[in-house]
């Protein structure tokens, strides 16, 4: 017996194309400053750097912050969106967390983002992938290999380097 349900279906290389593997969304910068600076200028400060007006849930005014094990925006208004649920915390070199601004933890994909001493200051690398736990996967990466770059070089900016 192929299968354990008998009645099922063989799965073909068709029936997989949909869910066919997408590459992870990778961005690596470089900021000045310690590892342990940079670290905290990405958590501790995200709401003085982060391109609120064209990277939210509730546009410019709202405020994202990292708060408990929740990466969490909050309106103006009071409303509340929590854009990731971190499960590894290990500061100041690196997190992950589940993530999925404007969504539901439902439709998740996974963010690592790994900080590390280099000659020039510090390394700040980005990884974005898990495209599969997404409503849609195509479109989710596709919106994050162009947010990401907005996102990070404003970052770099807000440290102190040079923007892309």
């Amino acid at each position: 017996m192929d299968n354990l349900f008998s009645h099922a279906e063989a799965s073909t290389p068709e029936d997989n194309e949909a869910g066919a593997e997408l590459d992870p969304v990778i961005w690596t910068v470089v900021v000045p400053g310690p590892v342990a600076q940079t670290f905290a200028g990405f958590t501790d400060h995200t709401h003085l750097w982060w391109p609120m007006e064209s990277n939210s849930v509730f546009g410019a005014g709202s405020y994202v912050e990292f708060e408990d094990i929740l990466i969490l925006e909050t309106a103006d208004d009071g409303r509340t969106a929590v854009w990731g649920t971190i499960d590894d915390w290990q500061p100041p070199l690196s997190f992950h967390a589940s993530w999925h601004p404007g969504t539901t933890a439902l439709w998740s994909t996974e963010l690592r983002v790994a900080f590390r001493a280099v000659a020039e200051g510090t390394e700040v690398r980005l990884v974005q992938d898990g495209w599969e736990g997404a409503e849609d996967p195509s479109a989710t990466r596709m919106a994050a290999a162009g947010s990401w770059p907005v996102v990070l070089d404003r970052f770099v900016r807000f440290m102190g380097g040079q923007a892309a």
